[in-house]
């Protein structure tokens, strides 16, 4: 079976990886990756500046997500492997230039405590009236009617609650609108819970018991196994997120490490594809070449473009997902020249706020052991769904945006040592109301087009194990289908 995988980011890495097992294995297999850049990895990028581990794309990934600390541990990078910090996390909001942390008991959108929801000015009086009602809202069956998160939230707690909480937690997660963003694809559990409690505050506690009734039992069950654990031991807490000791390009480096360089093209994008008689003709660097399958790992509106003219349907469907631009700012200070920072990981910034910046990450804290002792290293999120103009900035005056917006929340007069700027167009997919069904609608197009396999975040999850997952899933789908038509 020869494959030809479109696109050399986490996804392609990932299917790639699949099939070169396969290959040594001794499978019947042959390959080649295609990336039109000069690097693999895609947005996945580190750079480690007088010994600061500097991230230019994603920080880490969900623990609770396998795919991704499995891959690593596969790789030989199990050790590598470090948690967040989370014994000081905490993240706080802008509110009127002040920052107002996230009251105890917030799970994710969701207020289960109410002395600290009532003492909180993140909210108003109204507000947290209504949020202590929203305990006694009735059962109600929404079906399969799909909507956005706003509309989701503001119904349970009203429009405040979407400008100060709900729109910047999703803006710093998707880069995205909250208007616009699909409640069923980016909260599937709310929308549970709606539907089972009618309240969210009484589902979130509901589901918060059982969490905790399933780690007694596992903490008892483990107790009866191991003479010398406590019966009552309740299992260590996993971390919020997972990264890697010398950064995520750790992932990307162990990963090109394991495949056969020769079946590698960079710097060649490819500019056609066509469907031929028992598999495909992939165009690229000016020469067809036949593949019996084709695994395209390009971004959504990309891989429309390539497959118009095989289906216009499916290209229509895919070109149709949205995406959001986004831009990192990474800034190396001498500590104590910033004053005291906040305790926490950093805050998010409302877009009612009228600022450029999305959200500053305090990433000495966030991530123990990789910033030199003294150093600090703030990163700061621009662009988003609401200003991708942004990204027609020089890089000098970003840097100078994030610097005044620094000084007006955080009072940082200093100047930096060393600033590092990251520019992401059209990277991050935005799951808008609709999505599953247009997912349904792309699935049962692909599936009329033997071979052919979808893969990175515009389908079943943007964080990198979704990546991950779904590029390997692609590989042993086809591998799979191989050996059954053999």
């Amino acid at each position: 079976m020869r494959t030809a995988i479109i696109g050399g980011g986490i996804a392609g890495l990932s299917a790639a990886y699949e099939l070169e097992k396969a290959r040594v294995a001794g499978a019947a297999v042959e390959y080649t990756l295609f990336d039109g850049r000069k690097r693999l990895g895609g947005s996945l990028a580190s750079e480690i500046v007088d010994g600061a581990v500097l991230e230019l794309g994603p920080d880490s990934f969900m623990t609770e997500k396998p795919a991704a600390a499995e891959l690593c541990r596969e790789l030989g990078l199990g050790s590598e492997l470090i948690p967040s910090n989370d014994a000081a996390r905490k993240t706080y909001i802008v509110v009127h230039n002040r920052l107002v942390a996230l009251p105890d008991g917030l799970m994710f959108l969701v207020p289960t405590k109410l002395i600290p929801t009532a003492l909180t000015r993140l909210f108003s009086w109204p507000t947290k009236a209504r949020m202590a009602l929203e305990l006694l809202r009735p059962q109600y069956a929404n079906g399969h009617v799909d909507e956005s998160v706003a509309a989701l939230v503001e119904r349970h707690f009203g429009a405040e609650a979407v400008d100060r909480l709900a729109d910047p937690l999703l803006s710093g997660i998707y880069g995205g609108d909250a208007t616009q963003l699909s409640a069923h694809s980016v909260l599937p559990r709310l929308v549970e819970m709606e539907n089972q409690y009618g309240s969210l505050t009484r589902g979130m506690l509901a589901a918060h018991r059982q969490m905790r009734a399933r780690a007694k039992a596992i903490a008892q069950k483990n107790g009866k196994t191991n003479g010398n654990a406590p019966a009552n031991a309740r299992p260590a807490a996993r971390s919020i997120f997972t990264s890697l000791r010398g950064g995520m390009e750790q992932l990307v480096c162990a990963l090109v490490e394991r495949i056969d360089p020769a079946c590698v093209r960079l710097n060649t994008p490819v500019s056609a594809l066509k469907k031929v008689a028992k598999g495909w003709t992939v165009e690229a660097g000016g020469a067809a070449e036949f593949y019996d399958a084709v695994i395209v790992a390009v971004p959504a509106w990309s891989a429309g473009v390539l497959l118009g003219p095989v289906d216009a349907v499916l290209g229509e469907q895919l070109s149709a997902i949205p995406y959001s631009s986004s831009i990192t700012v990474n800034m190396v200070y001498e500590e104590p020249q910033l004053g005291r920072l906040p305790d926490g990981f950093g805050f998010l910034v409302p877009a009612v706020e009228g600022r450029s910046m999305l959200a500053c990450t305090f990433v000495h804290r966030k991530f123990l052991g990789r910033t030199p002792p003294g150093k600090a290293v703030l990163r700061v999120f621009l662009g988003g769904a609401r200003n991708e103009a942004l990204l027609a900035e020089t890089d000098a005056a970003l840097v100078a945006i994030v610097r005044r917006e620094l000084r007006e929340i955080l009072g940082i007069q200093a100047e930096p040592e060393h600033t590092r700027v990251s520019r992401w167009r059209r990277a991050m997919a935005q799951y808008a109301v609709g999505h599953q069904d247009r997912i349904k609608r792309i699935g049962a197009r692909v599936a009329a087009l033997p071979g052919l396999r979808l893969a990175g975040n515009a389908y079943d999850g943007i964080g990198i194990p979704d990546c991950i997952r779904l590029g390997r899933q692609a590989a042993k789908d086809l591998l799979a289908a191989s050996e059954s038509a053999g």
